[in-house]
Parts: C-alpha cells; sequence; structure tokens
C-alpha cells in the first residue's frame, strides 16, 4: 500500500509539474521551467539536475537496482524528468545538451520497460514514441539502440525492430546469429500478426535469405576483405 500511495503522489506531481514547464516554455522562462524539474527531482530522489547529468546510464540504473531487481517505476520517472528537461534545452536552441538528456531518457524508459515498468503510470510507450520522434536524424548509442530492437519487437512493431537491427549490423554490434534468430521468431508469427507489424512473411523471408549476404557485404565496406 506504502508503494502504491507513493507511486501515485509521483504521478500526481509529475502532472502538476509538466504542466508548469509547459505554462514556462510557452512564456520562454526557461530557466524557471528548469528549477521546477529540479525541485522534483529533488523532493522524490534527493538528486539535482547537475549530478544526475554527470551520470552515465548506467550508474543511474544502479542507483535503483534493490537486492536483485530492478525499480523500474521510480527508473521510468527519472527518465521522464530527464525527457522534460531535454525539452527545455532544445527549445533554448542548446541542442547538444538536449540530445543528450533525451537520448539517456530513451534509454531509461527502454531498461525500465525491460524490467516491468507500469505501462500506464506515465504513459510509457507514448513517452517512447516522443522521444523517438525528436532523436530521429540522430545516430542513437549502440547499448540504447539494443534496447529498442528488443522494444519493438515485443511491442509488434516488426518493421521498426528490423531497422534497428540494420542499424546494429551497420556498427557490427549484432552478429549474424542474432539476425537469424530474429527473423526465425518473426517466422513463428501468424501472418494477421506481420502484416500489422509491417513486415509481411515474404519479407520476412526475403530478410532472412538477404541477411548473411548484408553482413559480407558490411565486412568487406568496414575492412576491405
Amino acid at each position: 500500500m506504502f508503494r502504491k500511495d507513493y507511486l501515485l503522489q509521483i504521478v500526481e506531481d509529475m502532472v502538476e509539474m509538466v504542466g508548469k514547464v509547459f505554462g514556462l516554455k510557452q512564456q520562454k522562462k526557461y530557466t524557471e521551467a528548469l528549477w521546477e524539474i529540479d525541485d522534483l527531482l529533488s523532493k522524490n530522489f534527493r538528486l539535482n539536475s547537475k549530478l544526475l547529468n554527470s551520470l552515465s546510464v548506467e550508474d543511474i540504473i544502479e542507483m535503483f537496482r534493490l537486492g536483485g531487481g530492478i525499480e523500474a517505476d521510480k527508473l521510468q520517472t527519472v527518465a521522464r524528468l530527464l525527457q522534460e528537461e531535454g525539452g527545455v534545452y532544445m527549445d533554448m536552441d542548446r541542442q547538444d545538451e538536449g540530445l543528450t538528456r533525451l537520448m539517456k531518457s530513451l534509454h531509461l524508459y527502454l531498461y525500465a520497460d525491460l524490467h516491468g515498468a507500469d505501462h500506464t503510470m506515465l504513459k510509457l510507450p507514448e513517452r517512447v514514441a516522443e522521444l523517438k520522434e525528436q532523436v530521429k536524424g540522430y545516430r542513437l548509442p549502440a547499448k540504447t539502440d539494443r534496447l529498442l530492437f528488443g522494444y519493438e519487437e515485443k511491442q509488434g512493431r516488426y518493421a521498426e525492430a528490423e531497422n534497428a537491427l540494420y542499424r546494429l549490423l551497420g556498427q557490427q554490434e549484432l552478429t549474424e546469429e542474432e539476425g537469424h534468430a530474429f527473423y526465425q521468431r518473426l517466422l513463428k508469427r501468424s501472418d494477421e500478426e506481420l502484416e500489422a507489424g509491417g513486415l509481411p512473411r515474404e519479407e520476412v523471408r526475403e530478410g532472412a535469405e538477404e541477411l548473411r549476404w548484408t553482413i559480407e557485404k558490411l565486412h568487406f565496406e568496414n575492412t576491405g576483405k
């Protein structure tokens, strides 16, 4: 009961903060908007923005490790705060700082999802979709793209998962075996599921056949051999 009440309070605080930040951004009061985010970060986690943004995503995740598990809902709350902060910096035309926060937020959301985060608490799938759009056109860290690859497949967006697969292959961050395993999993899905996921069965078969050739081509481009 205590945990449920605590999380409900976090959600209420978050809704209030987002509303305030939106209004302040409309008025171009960016410093005040950042203060609002920092205040909530301090209230809920005894952290401040400067410290949080000095940490790697791995370090942040470790802060929310309890026993053998992850406090996934607290982690997605931190992701939400970083997303809001990143948005403020983007509105300030401080793109590097904004993108760093947005990409870190995306990674934390995906990691939280992988460890059982409540999708309804902060509307996690909507947040992930927003972040994907915000960072579109920029290369994600490979460790984040790996999480996104798994997330897209789990969500049934197979064409998006395949896109992530080829980005990872291009960076030599995915093995041929992992690629083939992906296509084999898809071939076990129904035609309806594959169509809904944007990757009809014939395209899955073609992808499986072309994977080895793609691996060889990428290897030659990277090594000249």
